[in-house]
């Protein structure tokens, strides 16, 4: 069952922020965190997704409005506790991101396409300041763990793009470097937008034998809370909503989509469904 509804509980002249946020975190069931979530976002819009390891969702609304789902999101007696502690990261938004509201039920909530991968079992978490340090020395093989189209829109210095044209591509890239790097006496350090995909990753590279470092918060955490991230980081970061683009000091940029996909093989494929995805919410 789908939850798609649109709602307007905000004055137009009322700051919009957006909050994303995951957890990695087994529920029993997650048919009924669904359901519940439907009822707790109701004034919001945006997209939530539910799976048996966890959720992963991105909602609009008012401070007040944010402030009451993200409270009940950890105490809701509904939720067991599961949710405890999960971080939120915020951004203000000049562009509505999201025309209706969507609690969906999934198999996963980010798709690696490896079965029995426990995503609470990661890697090694770096807080933004201590990242700038790892990323200088010479033995780290820094992963962009995100596509290619949004690496190229924006990217660490020095990173490697591993030419992913979907997140399930990544694994291969993986596999064909891992013994060079072990070899070499290489450490990783991945980073991605808010974490969740290098959370997955780095817990499925724990079992070929590799520790990985990744960035606590992903991009987004970065750029909150190093003001001048400008000094690692070049160009934008694309985020998945209305907005196309944020800058290092997280406010919406004049980016279009035909910016962030002109010169991709797939590009008028790329572009038609984004467009699409944008009208439908």
């Amino acid at each position: 069952m789908n939850n798609s509804t649109t709602t307007s509980n905000f004055a137009p002249s009322e700051p919009l922020w957006h909050s994303a946020f995951y957890k990695f975190a087994q529920l029993d069931d997650p048919d009924a965190v669904a359901d519940r979530l439907r009822e707790l976002t109701v004034p919001l819009t945006g997209s939530v997704l539910v799976a048996t390891e966890g959720i992963n969702g991105m909602v609009a609304g008012s401070t007040a409005l944010l402030d009451a789902f993200e409270h009940a999101l950890q105490h809701d007696i509904a939720f067991g506790g599961k949710f405890a502690g999960i971080v939120f990261k915020r951004s203000e938004c000049k562009t509505v991101p999201f025309r209706k509201m969507k609690v969906r039920r999934k198999n996963e909530i980010v798709p690696l396409g490896i079965a029995g991968i426990d995503g609470a079992k990661t890697g090694i978490d770096v807080p933004p300041a201590e990242w700038r340090e790892l990323i200088k020395q010479d033995d780290v093989v820094l992963l962009d763990n995100r596509n290619s189209f949004e690496f190229k829109l924006g990217r660490f210095h020095n990173a490697i793009d591993p030419n992913v044209v979907n997140f399930r591509d990544f694994p291969k890239y993986v596999e064909d470097h891992l013994d060079e790097w072990k070899a070499e006496g290489k450490r990783v350090a991945m980073y991605c937008t808010g974490g969740i995909r290098c959370e997955k990753t780095s817990a499925w590279m724990k079992t070929l034998g590799m520790d990985v470092y990744q960035l606590q918060g992903g991009i987004l955490n970065y750029f909150k809370e190093m003001p001048d991230a400008e000094k690692d980081w070049d160009g934008e970061c694309f985020v998945f909503d209305n907005r196309i683009a944020l800058d290092t000091h997280l406010h919406e940029t004049d980016t279009t989509l035909e910016d962030v996909y002109g010169g991709e093989a797939d590009s008028e494929w790329r572009l038609a469904r984004a467009k699409r995805l944008n009208d439908a919410g």
